[in-house]
């Protein structure tokens, strides 16, 4: 360690040792809690080992003075700080909760998809497949039977059918 070194490293350790108690009993006054008072504290004498260039006071009054006006910018940093995470959290607060259906929800869900697939066992491959393209892929009739390799009549024969089935299932008459 340089000469200059040591004499900045002996005077922040002497600011710290005469003003510390000091800084800190007075943000702990300022924001009426401990924590954030010794965290402060800390930070304010970090500031001074970052600007060497103001650590050269003239009177504990003026040592007192800087370590206070330090330390009162913190304290605005702090509260805006808390102030704008109040804000996010209470938009947080005010956006609808996610929407999950409610187990009861879910419990009719499953059982309907049960149902559909019980019904679409049911059905030759064909039409189970042509009711899936044309229901749940929104593919039209002429493309579902190039892929199937049918007629457009026939696959309209496959959703009636399979519409057949889901009308029997609602009517409870399904097996």
């Amino acid at each position: 360690m340089s000469a200059a070194e040591l004499a900045s490293h002996n005077d922040v350790h002497a600011l710290y040792s005469d003003h510390h108690g000091w800084l800190k009993s007075w943000l702990h006054r300022r924001l009426g809690n401990a924590a954030d008072a010794a965290d402060l504290a800390q930070d304010t004498f970090i500031r001074l080992l970052i600007k060497p260039a103001s650590r050269g006071f003239a009177s504990v009054a003026e040592t007192r003075a800087y370590l206070r006006t330090a330390a009162n910018g913190l304290c605005i940093d702090l509260w805006r700080r808390r102030e704008i995470e109040q804000a996010w959290l209470q938009t947080l607060a005010a956006l609808p909760e996610p929407v999950a259906p409610s187990p009861e929800h879910q419990a009719i869900v499953i059982e309907a998809l049960m149902e559909v697939g019980s019904m679409l066992s049911r059905l030759s491959e064909k039409a189970a497949k042509a009711f899936i393209l044309a229901q749940v892929e929104g593919v039209g009739y002429r493309d579902i039977a190039a892929e199937l390799g049918v007629s457009e009549r026939m696959v309209k024969k496959y959703i009636a059918q399979a519409m057949l089935q889901c009308a029997l299932i609602e009517a409870g008459l399904a097996d």
